[in-house]
């Protein structure tokens, strides 16, 4: 599929491809864009702009004239499709130029794109858009690369960029993206019209050509060339960051480490607002981390805006020492509460030392950014892919500083250049364009049982609502058959036997290293064994205990522990049964064990209320469609005892209800959801979803 060859990027263009999409040059644009996007050494989530120009008929005058599409506000060149571009009439864009009246005018501007809108159907425009539309080639690509941005941000950026490319390449000083920034590029092209692309101080690439293919390549070309200086520059060097200062932990210590800390940290971070975490301990982490430089590094803060906008200015480093007792919660807490309390202190100064009058109110002023010496990189945002992407942006830093002390010395934005951009009107309207929290965001759920019909529908709905999911279940195949349904920044999969201690240890520690904590526990795994006294064996008795009531039992004791580390409350809600509440034939084991889950709930909601952690069941009754409990031995026990046909069961528990409704595994998740999501005042109750049976009313 490859001509072309690179040793720092990927060259991934399929010819037979672009081929099929050679009649549409907005189809190859977006072709380009995804493949640029595909690579995180060239650009991050969410970072860098593409844009093509094309000729096109005006629906308002029937003559032919130019468009420019462009990736819209807030978009990711990675997944870019028809919906995320802006076109404009790249005429109208460039007679803005007539009414531009300077620095201060930046934000007016971004109102008049909107004029220039020749696609109704346009997502809001970027503020790239005149860097791009005041630039004559038909394809532009702007890009981060680590490379160019180690370039950028070093203290002599314009004398290496001579050094690579000669006078092939054009350097534009640090300015905020803005109309003023497209002259400047404009300018730029103007005074070296051979030129093949723009270096930005401490920002990024601009390359370009008339043809897609030509600027993707043009693109790759440049980056390979910059990333190839810097490795010959670091050949001299034998160490990076001043060198090793100490050795990291080893991979499964650093993991269980980062376990049990992070619902601590999660929620240090959470005090202002409910935080889901990610943990990153790569090579390129842990030389950081471990370096004599940290200290003097990590405080100068990232340098390219699309980092510094993910991770906030500056990361904390975390005053911790690998050996740490982190079963002494108390004593963890007295030595990192002070390191939190300083960042959100100093970060408070930042906001009131560089806000102006039309500055936007402060945000949350916890860290997003946690390193750990020896150990990693904790990350903590309002959802697991924020986090996630807060995490490799924050590599992407480190990446840059690597290369800046390479090849010079690193340099950041001075505090007033950055303040000016994390709060720039135009941020904020982005982020008030974000959609509306869901009722369950940033919340974490586990749920046993998720591969049944039950659990599955708990997750489904606890996921519909918001919530970041454990499916946690004792079929790893069914489980593994489940990972397609939803992102991994969403849901992850364990497997767990909850009749076993060590198992649920380690799926609440696996839980913990993958989302920072647990919120929500709900015990949905059972199973139901329908026989006679006579008939009923201790074999049975016990499996029906150890999966209904000592699971139960465990899973909220080591949930308890958890969630009171965290200080933000929780949920543990039991799926127990009617049969706990109403006598019935042939049920001696399975109606003891689900009484005793009802009952263990009402002394667990006495014992954890003054932690804010509410303790509930929902009571189902003949949820036969869809649940795997009725597959086999159970319903035809059940039916036997009834005196009817195994296929008739549905309708028979149907017309035993008062509403004659047939219940499904989605009615029980929507009893959860209420639990949880709505009734969030409720505490040791009970609630019925079985249609209404007068002899299961609890009160």
């Amino acid at each position: 599929m490859s001509t072309h060859t690179f040793k720092h990027v990927d060259y991934l263009w399929d010819k037979a491809h672009a081929q099929s999409l050679k009649d549409d040059q907005v189809a190859l644009f977006l072709y380009r864009s995804n493949l640029l996007g595909a690579d995180l050494r060239i650009t991050n989530y969410g970072g860098g702009n593409t844009s093509c120009k094309t000729i096109e008929r005006d629906p308002l005058t029937n003559e032919y004239v130019e468009v420019m599409w462009i990736k819209g506000s807030g978009g990711d060149i990675g997944t870019l499709t028809r919906k995320g571009i802006a076109g404009l009439y790249t005429k109208r864009l460039r007679d803005l130029k007539n009414v531009y009246q300077g620095l201060d005018d930046e934000d007016r501007m971004v109102g008049l794109f909107n004029h220039c809108i020749y696609d109704l159907e346009s997502r809001a425009p970027s503020i790239d858009t005149p860097l791009h539309g005041l630039l004559p080639f038909k394809h532009i690509d702007h890009l981060h690369p680590d490379a160019l941005i180690a370039i950028a941000a070093s203290a002599n950026s314009k004398e290496i960029t001579r050094e690579i490319w000669g006078d092939t390449m054009g350097w534009v000083g640090w300015q905020r993206p803005g109309f003023d920034l497209g002259l400047q590029l404009e300018k730029c092209y103007e005074q070296q019209p051979g030129i093949r692309g723009i270096v930005l101080e401490s920002h990024g690439l601009f390359t370009w050509a008339d043809d897609a293919h030509e600027c993707y390549l043009n693109s790759l070309e440049v980056i390979e060339q910059a990333s190839l200086y810097i490795e010959e520059k670091s050949q001299s060097k034998n160490y990076h960051f001043g060198g090793k200062r100490v050795d990291a932990l080893n991979g499964a210590e650093r993991k269980l480490l980062a376990a049990q800390l992070m619902p601590l940290l999660r929620g240090l971070c959470s005090t202002e607002n409910q935080m889901i975490g990610h943990f990153d301990d790569s090579d390129v982490v842990l030389e950081f981390v471990n370096s004599f430089d940290l200290d003097r590094l990590a405080p100068l803060g990232t340098s390219c805006p699309d980092h510094f906008l993910r991770t906030k200015i500056q990361p904390l480093v975390l005053p911790l020492d690998q050996d740490e007792n982190l079963e002494d919660t108390t004593a963890l807490l007295e030595k990192l509460r002070p390191s939190f309390e300083r960042y959100k202190k100093e970060y408070v100064n930042y906001y009131n030392s560089h806000k102006n009058e039309h500055s936007p109110n402060i945000r949350d002023t916890s860290p997003v950014i946690l390193l750990y010496t020896g150990v990693g990189l904790f990350s903590f945002a309002k959802n697991k892919q924020t986090a996630r992407v807060a995490s490799e942006f924050y590599i992407n830093a480190i990446n840059v500083m690597r290369g800046a002390e390479a090849i010079s010395t690193y340099t950041a934005l001075p505090r007033q250049e950055a303040f000016d951009i994390e709060y720039w009107l135009l941020e904020e309207a982005k982020l008030q364009r974000m959609p509306k929290e869901k009722i369950l965001s940033r919340k974490i759920a586990f749920v046993t049982g998720a591969a049944g019909g039950i659990g599955k529908a708990i997750c489904d709905k606890l996921i519909e609502e918001g919530a970041h999911v454990v499916f946690a279940d004792l079929s790893e195949e069914r489980l593994q058959a489940m990972k397609d349904d939803y992102s991994a920044d969403i849901m992850t999969t364990i497997c767990c036997d909850v009749t076993k201690t060590e198992a649920i240890d380690k799926a609440y520690k696996s839980a913990c290293l993958y989302f920072g904590g647990i919120d929500i526990v709900v015990h949905s795994a059972g199973l139901a064994i329908s026989k006679t006294l006579e008939d009923h064996t201790l074999e049975d008795w016990d499996i029906l205990q150890n999966v209904l009531v000592k699971a139960q039992f465990e899973l909220a004791q080591k949930a308890a522990g958890l969630m009171k580390i965290q200080g933000l409350g929780g949920d543990i809600i039991s799926i127990a049964s009617k049969n706990g509440v109403v006598s019935g034939p042939n049920n001696i084991g399975y109606g003891t064990a689900k009484a005793a889950q009802q009952h263990m709930t009402r002394l667990l909601a006495a014992e954890l209320g003054k932690a804010q952690i509410r303790v509930n069941v929902v009571n189902p009754d003949g949820v036969i469609i869809g649940s795997k409990i009725w597959e086999g031995e159970w319903a035809e026990g059940r039916a036997k005892a009834y005196g009817v046909a195994v296929e008739d069961l549905p309708a028979h528990y149907a017309k035993r209800n008062l509403m004659s409704q047939i219940i499904y595994p989605a009615d029980i998740a929507d009893g959860v959801f209420a639990l949880v999501g709505v009734l969030k005042k409720s505490t040791g109750n009970m609630i019925n979803v079985d249609g209404g049976m007068p002899q299961a009313f609890v009160r």
